[in-house]
């Protein structure tokens, strides 16, 4: 197979750098890695040099879904391609397992992993921290199970893409900036086409990085705006997008009173607010987080 590695990324270039060291360190290396940059400022070219497999910086518009969608048609000719945040470290075996994975069932056309540690539910990891993590993981090859998934997370997901590009299944640019849901959006969308699973052998760490994520009042906004936006569409159902907005709201309520320093509750509970005043008037849209 031909397997391609994609990193939409923004004003993380250190951690980008370290990302793609443990790129080099996979058992099975990718085929070619495509980048996709907010700015120029975003990637560390002269580290770049010296990654052990072919580099191409792709350009786009700002926002993940067109910079994921630009690498894409940038991979056309792979078999896979296997989208990283630009904060998660694979474990070595991860392309590895990929291989095996997507040769073995050809009706597989999403893939997903098992997330070690998740720092993005508390103040993030350090690199230090996530290659411990993956050092000291207690089943670093597990007896493989292969479960049916809802969606791939989106800090790890490989796609077939020969569906994807037949079909025009692309990631909706009608979310725009840190496009919260267009993982679940893109992967319902793609399960008329196959499979959609979750690998136990697929491991590594998300880092959870706060830097270059969105602002709380822009995320709390998007907490409603995007999965009525997904319901309308019907790539989700009214039930699952409740228990999601439901379950974010509660949260920022509770997180309000006295707020972590590393989650802006109160600025997502006003970005809440706003979008069910939008959703009171009519004029809610996933796309107004750009005047924000």
């Amino acid at each position: 197979m031909k397997i391609a590695v994609g990193v939409a990324t923004c004003g993380r270039k250190a951690i980008l750098a370290c990302m793609i060291d443990r790129l080099a360190a996979q058992t099975r290396r990718p085929d070619h890695l495509f980048l996709c940059p907010a700015t120029d400022e975003d990637i560390d070219m002269e580290r770049l040099q010296s990654a052990p497999f072919p580099v191409s910086i792709v350009s786009s518009q700002r926002g993940s879904c067109p910079q994921r969608n630009a690498i894409i048609d940038a991979a056309a000719g792979m078999d896979a391609l296997i989208f990283f945040d630009d904060d998660f470290f694979p474990a070595a075996n991860y392309l590895a397992e990929t291989e095996a994975l997507f040769e073995a069932d050809k009706e597989i056309v999403v893939a997903t992993g098992e997330v070690i540690r998740d720092g993005i539910l508390g103040p993030g990891l350090t690199a230090e921290e996530a290659d411990r993590a993956i050092e000291e993981d207690a089943t670093p090859d597990p007896v493989p199970s292969i479960e049916a998934a809802h969606n791939a997370y989106g800090c790890n997901m490989i796609f077939r893409l020969q569906p994807i590009l037949a079909n025009r299944v692309y990631f909706d640019e009608a979310l725009p900036l840190y496009a919260w849901q267009e993982d679940v959006d893109l992967c319902r969308r793609l399960r008329p086409y196959g499979k959609i699973v979750r690998f136990n052998r697929l491991r590594g760490v998300h880092l959870g990085v706060k830097m270059g994520r969105t602002s709380g009042m822009r995320l709390g906004y998007s907490q409603v705006a995007n999965p009525l936006y997904l319901v309308k569409k019907r790539s989700v159902s009214l039930q699952w997008a409740l228990k999601l907005m439901g379950g974010n709201v509660a949260s920022n309520i509770v997180g309000a009173v006295n707020p972590p320093a590393y989650i802006d509750r109160r600025g997502r509970l006003q970005g809440n607010i706003i979008a069910f005043g939008h959703l009171l008037s009519g004029s809610l849209d996933p796309k107004n987080i750009n005047r924000m």
